[in-house]
């Protein structure tokens, strides 16, 4: 097949996942390059028993997922691929995907970007390892963007500038975003393509995952929500409106009078409607419970964003395994 495919994979400190998804590339890409961010339990060598080259980033400077896989992406430069697949180091890719890709965005010279379906290796372990495999199972077709692993024509990331190497979250869509105005299209096959470990087993991962993504909201919002696309403007407004306003009217109301406190029953309104609307099994149920629950650490992502910027600071990186 015509177009060379070579990878990208970051990672820290993820052990045995790492070398399952180095093995997973086997035979589907010319090259791999592995990002390091900090490691400690061996992925340095276990990327270069696989294979790989191996960037180690210096962690004096602030980290972030953007700027590892811009480290990826400038290592490959030297003698650039036609496509370039992205992928994090928990993740492993499905035998069939670059071939699968590859000639989809052959066959579409409109396209700089295509992904398919991402599942979680372990649903059954955990509600919130479930719900991210929910949040991977988005809609075939064009899109406004992919997540952390997908195939992309190497030219047009390098001419847009790549990844934006200060967000700490969001540097997918924000990506895909400019690559959309300079002209070219996203898509999302019905295809599989990586089977990924969350690994949340704790209801404080995916608080701070959540947070995390109130805050990319933010920012996204921050940087791009003036132009056509509003990108983000509706995710930021409804974590505020749903995440701190609404508890705010409830709680200052009752200082008045504790009546106001029913304001509150808006949430378990909104997870019955939400479940309702996509189907009423315990998936659904499940699903609607933590979208409205996960307003409240988003609205706290939306106004840690704001408040860095009122002190003149950027955010650290928020992790949650």
């Amino acid at each position: 097949m015509q177009g060379s495919v070579d990878a990208v994979v970051i990672g820290r400190n993820e052990g045995d996942r790492l070398i399952a998804c180095l093995a997973s590339m086997q035979g589907q890409v010319r090259r791999v390059v592995y990002v390091d961010s900090g490691s400690t339990d061996g992925s340095v060598a276990a990327a270069r028993a696989a294979g790989a080259q191996v960037v180690a980033l210096d962690m004096a400077r602030p980290f972030t997922a953007a700027r590892a896989r811009n480290a990826g992406l400038e290592m490959l430069a030297d003698d650039p691929p036609d496509f370039v697949q992205l992928l994090d180091g928990d993740c492993a890719l499905d035998p069939d995907w670059v071939a699968t890709a590859q000639a989809f965005l052959l066959a579409r010279p409109d396209l700089a970007v295509v992904c398919g379906r991402r599942r979680e290796r372990f649903p059954q372990v955990s509600v919130w390892n479930r719900l991210a495999d929910a949040e991977w199972d988005t809609p075939p077709g064009a899109a406004r963007a992919c997540g952390g692993d997908a195939l992309m024509r190497f030219a047009p990331v390098l001419q847009v500038g790549g990844y934006r190497d200060d967000l700490i979250a969001g540097e997918e869509p924000e990506l895909c975003l400019r690559l959309a105005r300079a002209g070219w299209g996203i898509w999302r096959l019905e295809a599989e393509m990586t089977v990924h470990d969350a690994a949340m087993t704790r209801f404080s991962q995916w608080w701070r995952r959540t947070r995390r993504a109130g805050h990319a909201f933010a920012e996204g919002a921050a940087l791009h929500g003036a132009g056509p696309e509003r990108h983000w403007v509706a995710e930021t407004r409804r974590a505020l409106l749903w995440g701190a306003v609404l508890p705010a009217v409830a709680v200052l109301g009752a200082l008045i009078h504790p009546a106001a406190l029913l304001v509150l029953l808006a949430w378990p309104l909104q997870a019955l409607r939400l479940a309702l609307r996509r189907g009423g099994d315990r998936a659904a149920w499940e699903r609607a419970a933590f979208t409205v629950l996960g307003k409240l650490p988003e609205a706290l992502g939306v106004l840690g964003y704001w408040w860095g910027r009122v002190q003149g600071r950027r955010a650290g990186l928020i992790e949650y395994k």
